[in-house]
């Protein structure tokens, strides 16, 4: 008699194409319908994320299964979806229709054979207009930091097109309220040294009369404050350090004047500028010491990540194709 064990882990997977939607009637119909014909095993999920025109509607006519989310913005309905949904694989894709769908068998294939938890669709333009060279500067600008940072293992760290594995998916704690949620994606990879892989895709335009909803300054300063925040709190040693030497620094060129003269005369004419740089000096003191206490902090918190990371069991399956 087989062993169950053995009968569940070669299983066929369950696949859940998940699309965060806002506006997207021009091209949510083309995007559900390739999707469904490229893994027509998968279920397709559409949330829709108060969408004004009738992105759920098409969507729901052109075979997806339509939920809404009221919390304005991607990170909201990213949350919402691994929230909800229940799969063995997770195919997270916009739905502006710039992703290529042919791409995610091979994908999928790629995280199945190679018992990975996130492989992520690098883009590769077909025409100039396809990629703005504000978003292209701004993603190469962005991925660089975060490389020096966690670790150059991501070469697209904002692509909007990935498949995860369920212990992804449900060991992902989903803090980003919008188009921040990439970031976090990738440094969630990185900080628990999960396997992972790029996949180059094809990156086309968006259909006549849609537009994006990514802002190159606004949301590219969003994006940036979240890469300082995830530093803080996932490099606090590092982050306090660079504040206190900051402090440290300017307390010496406070302080560095009145001392030469203290060391002439034996007198501290400029008493105040004393208590400035003494000040200083005490705060970076203090930064350096948060900084190793929160490090303490962050180790304690990274190992308890890990364990509910390692609690989901890994998927093997038969070929799904």
């Amino acid at each position: 008699m087989p062993d169950p064990q053995t009968r569940e882990s070669r299983r066929i997977p369950r696949i859940a194409v998940l699309i965060p939607c806002f506006n997207e009637a021009v091209a949510i119909g083309r995007v559900v319908a390739d999707f469904r014909s490229a893994l027509p095993r998968a279920t397709v999920f559409v949330y829709d994320n108060n969408s004004s025109d009738e992105t759920g509607a098409l969507a729901r006519e052109a075979g997806a299964v339509v939920r809404p989310e009221t919390l304005q913005g991607k990170g909201n309905v990213v949350r919402r979806m691994f929230a909800d949904v229940e799969a063995d694989v997770y195919v997270l894709v916009d739905g502006d229709g710039t992703y290529d769908a042919s791409a995610a068998p091979r994908m999928v294939e790629r995280l199945l054979a190679d018992d990975l938890d996130m492989v992520t669709g690098v883009r590769v333009a077909n025409s100039s207009s396809a990629y703005r060279t504000g978003h292209k500067i701004g993603n190469r600008a962005l991925t660089g930091v975060v490389a020096n940072i966690f670790g150059d293992r991501c070469a697209d760290m904002l692509s909007g097109y990935r498949v995860f594995s369920r212990r992804f998916v449900k060991s992902f704690p989903a803090l980003a309220f919008g188009f921040e949620i990439e970031t976090e994606l990738t440094v969630h990879a990185l900080e628990l040294r999960m396997p992972i892989a790029d996949f180059q895709t094809r990156y086309g335009s968006r259909e006549a009369g849609s537009a994006s909803k990514l802002h190159t300054v606004r949301d590219g300063l969003r994006i940036g404050a979240a890469i300082v925040r995830v530093v803080k709190e996932e490099r606090p040693i590092k982050f306090f350090t660079l504040i206190g030497l900051v402090f440290c620094l300017t307390s010496l060129a406070f302080g560095y004047p009145v001392l030469v003269t203290y060391l002439e005369t034996g007198l501290v004419p400029r008493l105040p500028t004393a208590i400035l740089a003494m000040g200083l000096m005490i705060i970076a003191s203090l930064s350096c010491t948060a900084g190793v206490i929160l490090d303490s902090i962050t180790n304690a918190r990274r190992e308890l990540r890990r364990l509910r990371y390692l609690e989901i069991p890994l998927f093997r399956s038969e070929p799904f194709t």
